[in-house]
């Protein structure tokens, strides 16, 4: 069986490569004591995503609103976060 963990990591790492094939650039942070996250901007304005599965899917997550979420395999999902980094 394969580690929950790998697949937020896989699911990170393709909207980084979204992202980037939107022409934004992203970093995904690996950190120690707390959730791995791609981000998305700069120093002064970014945004931070992490994953989260509930109710038997995985959903990316870069506030606390219901707006503020997507399922992680919407078509769409880039580009919903990309206008969120945007504003």
């Amino acid at each position: 069986m394969k580690d929950p963990q790998e697949d937020r990591f896989i699911h990170l790492v393709r909207l980084a490569w979204d992202l980037r094939y939107l022409g934004v650039a992203t970093r995904v942070e690996l950190p120690v004591t707390s959730e791995p996250c791609v981000v998305v901007g700069g120093e002064e304005r970014s945004v931070r995503v992490t994953t989260l599965f509930q109710h038997g899917v995985w959903i990316f997550i870069w506030g606390r609103g219901r707006t503020q979420r997507v399922d992680a395999l919407d078509e769409d999902a880039a580009r919903r976060i990309l206008k969120a980094a945007a504003r």
